[in-house]
């Protein structure tokens, strides 16, 4: 087996060297968790009353900016911002700066849930941000209340505007939960008719501060497209490939698409690319199973480049094959709003 100072040297298709796991894949998308903190209160994510880690315990910009030019050196070119909610982070659009203006113009991405994007979108997409994904599970406001607590969906839809307006890619993920808006799948399809835009259906994943809920609520993608199919016609495949995590479909004359992301009934671990930074500074492996490496610590110990760059290689060729579901075995040590979506 190759060790990590043995690996070949993987170029991209912008000829950048790129590193592998221990399993060969290579692994070159980085998710970078900004704050573990969120101006919503989502059934599926959190508990309503969170403590969320103070200033002092997160990344600051400089660290944050020294961690993403040592992944970009190391041939990553995707990364995407997430959080909690990343732009309740005031240095949100000088990292999307940072990380835009390095070599080879890597693609820059964010999470929101867009309540913000009415005042971001614009300079966001200045500092080069390309794409969104846009967290909506429904269209229904009295629904849209329940499910995230405190939300209204017109600040949603505000946000979306803003961010077609300013020319951004839009997905729009949908965390379907039973009992909660499985009606709603169908409204949200019927976007992808009149918009570019690729309609994602998540299931519920389990994690350690909402498990039992997750799991019992959980919809799969099976019962989602049936009810889609039922309503709007038959879904056409779009391809074998995934779209990121997702498997993509289209409905007949629609100008977008709509994706499945199934991890627990149809996993994808052996497309698997990404890897994630925490807010408080671990290399999260496996966004389901509680393999971490310590940045934070080398980081404010004085640690070199080439001493990070080496921290970062070995932590990657030993990320795992995939999550354990099936076993009943999933994360304990953190709730999805401190892993990052």
């Amino acid at each position: 087996m190759l060790t990590p100072c043995t690996q070949p040297a993987i170029q991209n298709s912008l000829n950048v060297p790129q590193v592998t796991d221990k399993h060969g894949r290579v692994i070159h998308y980085l998710r970078i968790s900004l704050t573990d903190a969120c101006n919503l209160r989502c059934v599926y994510c959190m508990p309503e009353h969170m403590t969320f880690r103070p200033q002092s315990e997160l990344l600051q910009t400089e660290e944050l900016e020294r961690l993403i030019t040592r992944f970009h050196s190391l041939g990553f070119d995707k990364f995407r911002f997430t959080g909690g909610e990343p732009t309740l982070r005031p240095d949100l659009v000088r990292l999307v700066k940072h990380t835009a203006k390095l070599a080879n113009a890597p693609t820059v991405a964010m999470t929101t849930n867009a309540l913000e994007l009415p005042s971001l979108a614009r300079p966001l997409a200045e500092a080069g941000l390309q794409r969104v994904n846009v967290s909506l599970d429904t269209l229904d406001p009295t629904r849209f209340q329940r499910l995230t607590r405190w939300g209204r969906i017109d600040q949603v839809l505000r946000g979306l505007h803003a961010a077609e307006a300013e020319g951004l890619q839009i997905k729009i993920n949908a965390v379907v939960v039973r009992n909660f808006n499985e009606e709603d799948v169908v409204d949200l399809a019927r976007l992808s008719i009149e918009h570019d835009w690729q309609i994602r259906f998540l299931e519920m994943m389990p994690f350690a501060n909402n498990e039992g809920f997750q799991t019992s609520e959980r919809v799969d993608q099976r019962s989602i497209q049936a009810r889609i199919e039922q309503e709007l016609g038959t879904l056409e495949s779009a391809g074998d490939a995934l779209d990121g995590e997702a498997r993509v479909f289209r409905l007949p004359k629609a100008r977008g698409s709509l994706g499945f992301i199934s991890p627990v009934s149809d996993p994808f671990c052996s497309d698997c690319n990404r890897v994630r930074l925490t807010a408080d500074g671990k290399l999260r492996l496996c966004l389901l199973k509680d393999d971490e490496v310590d940045l934070m610590a080398p980081l404010r110990e004085g640690a070199a480049d080439g001493d990070l760059d080496q921290i970062l290689r070995k932590g990657i060729f030993e990320k795992p094959w995939g999550h354990e579901l099936a076993n009943n075995r999933f994360s304990t040590n953190r709730g999805m709003s401190e892993i990052g979506g």
